[in-house]
């Protein structure tokens, strides 16, 4: 079975074998466990981040909303608030702690329950203002149990949890963690203990870095990608970089680099089908002109936001690869200025039909006469990879807003639908569903709309008013960070 990373929602939740002869001792395999189940009841739950929430009276203390999945999707099962004043959570909540700021899934303590990591950027360690900390929250059949602290920033603003992956780098079968803190990544490989290794350290222009896992050489091991850029700090500089856990050297590596190219979103699949990683590039472009012309490939496309996708070889990533926007022929839309097209990715393989499928978010879609009211893009992956051999998208390529038959709401300026997107599947029903979140909702209230199947039949929207969540004093933005 090819290596499928934490940071990408299962489209299946067994695993497939093939025939054995009956003998005495075969026996037939355990299902794999089911990504972001944290109750084990076949559901897959969502969590939201919510960074900019309340909590006991802090200003944007934050905490994570986690609603459980059930028949129906997300909210049947119920929803929990996880904050630091959670028993299970170390720490307190203290003004600009932003618990949530960063979340992702894993199973890493390896039992049938999928856990919980949380970034607090924010968090004050002592005299260390902004030094930053991960928790991770163990799930159990009744939600969650046991927490430990991950990584604690080691310098004032250090700001560690701006940025999570989670994946086996070092092929030891235990889940390791990668941290994105300001202008530095480093790991854990043993998260029930706080100690952090390098990965990398530049200049990120005070962003977080944007990173993905993937077995882009097919090796049996993920590599972690990372996309970063500054702007006249005090020089222009981008890049998205692999890295590689080196055994024989016990260290992070880097192995392939792009200069000048500058992403928003990175997202990793088999979008041809031939075995081996994919990396796509959300709202690329260049950044600097020199050394490396066109990293986000033709400049034509840039228009609105690119997608530039490097495909997945024995050797690693294949520098030529397919680009495309809303102006390339059989993907839906218009690529317009300001549209930031692929600025999320997320990747599932929607049909199982052994190709995996690209959803992109333009949050910064104009609908009719409303400005930055969002929209989201299904393409589909196919032999040739998400475009076809005549440069046009795959066929069935479709997309979605919140004008659509279907969908909930309507689209309203600045609602931003499309800023952040998970696949899983909720409703237990053995297909992926697509949670689309639009921030920016009733003045930046926000909402997550859940698509099930990832079609706009039985869609709903989860809003911090449908699930009771309590008044903040700064808007919750519900929505805008997604696990995966």
């Amino acid at each position: 079975m090819r290596i499928r990373t934490y940071l990408l929602a299962a489209s299946l939740t067994t695993t497939g074998l093939l025939a054995l002869p009956l003998t005495a001792t075969a026996a037939p395999a355990d299902p794999a466990p089911l990504v972001g189940d944290f109750d084990g009841d076949g559901y897959a739950d969502l969590a939201v981040g919510v960074p900019s929430g309340t909590v006991g009276g802090k200003a944007k203390a934050g905490y994570v909303s986690v609603v459980f999945g059930g028949e129906d999707g997300p909210g049947t099962g119920g929803v929990r608030r996880i904050t630091q004043a959670t028993v299970e959570v170390p720490g307190t909540p203290e003004t600009g702690d932003r618990f949530g700021a960063a979340v992702t899934t894993a199973h890493v303590d390896d039992d049938q329950y999928a856990d919980l990591v949380i970034g607090a950027p924010g968090e004050d360690l002592g005299a260390k203002t902004d030094a930053g900390s991960v928790t991770v929250l163990y799930g159990t059949g009744d939600g969650f149990a046991l927490a430990d602290t991950a990584a604690r920033g080691e310098h004032v603003g250090d700001a560690y949890g701006l940025a999570l992956a989670a994946a086996d780098f070092t092929g030891d079968t235990d889940v390791d963690l990668a941290i994105g803190g300001k202008d530095k990544v480093v790991a854990n490989l043993n998260p029930y203990a706080a100690r952090t290794e390098p990965v990398m350290a530049d200049r990120m222009g005070g962003r977080a870095p944007v990173m993905t896992t993937g077995d882009f050489d097919s090796d049996g091991s993920p590599e972690l990608a990372v996309a970063y850029y500054t702007q006249n700090q005090p020089s222009t500089q981008s890049h998205i970089q692999l890295y590689r856990h080196n055994t024989d050297m016990s260290r992070f590596t880097g192995y392939w680099n792009s200069d000048n190219g500058a992403a928003n979103a990175l997202a990793a699949g088999d979008f041809n089908g031939d075995g081996h990683d994919d990396l796509a590039l959300g709202d690329c472009r260049e950044i600097a002109d020199e050394n490396i012309d066109n990293p986000c490939g033709p400049e034509r496309f840039a228009k609105g936001g690119g997608i530039h996708i490097h495909y997945g070889s024995s050797r690693g990533l294949v520098w030529e690869g397919q680009t495309l926007n809303q102006d390339t022929p059989g993907v839906p839309g218009v690529a317009e200025t300001g549209d930031d097209f692929g600025n999320a990715l997320t990747v599932v393989d929607i049909d199982a039909d052994g190709m995996d499928d690209l959803i992109a978010g333009a949050p910064g879609e104009a609908i009719g006469g409303a400005a930055r009211a969002g929209s989201v893009t299904v393409l589909k992956g196919g032999a040739q990879g998400i475009l076809d051999a005549s440069g046009a998208a795959n066929a069935n390529a479709s997309a979605f807003q919140q004008d659509s038959p279907g969908i909930p709401g309507a689209a309203e300026k600045g609602d931003a639908f499309g800023a952040a997107l998970t696949t899983a599947d909720h409703n237990g029903d053995g297909r992926p569903d697509l949670s689309a979140a639009a921030p920016g909702e009733n003045a930046s209230a926000g909402g997550v709309w859940e698509l099930p199947s990832v079609t706009a039949s039985g869609v709903k929207a989860l809003t911090p008013n449908s699930l009771g969540l309590p008044a903040s004093s700064h808007p919750y933005a519900y929505g805008a960070v997604l696990a995966r």
